[in-house]
């Protein structure tokens, strides 16, 4: 799974949850760079490291050994949880893992080597493993 190697500060605060900031569009990573195809957010979410991981298998199991993936997005946000059953107070919860915040626009992924079917049907499974709406898009589109 994908995490940071060093990081200045251990725990994150909340940050802000402004709904009409999260929903407007993002302005960078928004064009396909390295591939034929991309996978593109449509909504907002933060994506843990165990799900990008999920499809990121996903993409590799479908297109076999042709092809190359490329991964957009980078983990580095940590977040915290508290232990079940455990009262309000007593601190912040410890580190479970890293997410990275998710704007509308966003390529999270790309591929290229193969051709458009296997391209599309792979991206459409890995879609369907990130907890955000997905859009599929090719060089031509984007």
């Amino acid at each position: 799974m994908l995490f940071p190697k060093k990081v200045k500060f251990r725990k994150w605060q909340t940050g802000r949850s402004n709904p009409e900031r999260m929903i407007r569009p993002d302005t960078r990573g928004i064009s396909i760079a390295f591939g034929s195809f991309g996978l593109k957010a449509q909504g907002t979410a933060r994506i843990r490291s165990n799900q990008i991981e999920a499809a990121r298998k996903t993409i590799a199991r479908n297109m076999q050994k042709t092809g190359k993936v490329w991964i957009r997005i980078f983990p580095d946000r940590p977040y915290t949880a508290k232990p079940a059953e455990v009262g309000m107070g007593k601190g912040k919860g410890d580190l479970q893992g890293y997410c990275v915040n998710i704007r509308p626009g966003r390529i999270l992924f790309e591929v290229d080597g193969v051709d458009e079917s296997v391209a599309k049907e792979a991206l459409r499974k890995a879609g369907a493993k990130l907890p955000l709406k997905t859009k599929i898009v090719s060089r031509e589109s984007a």
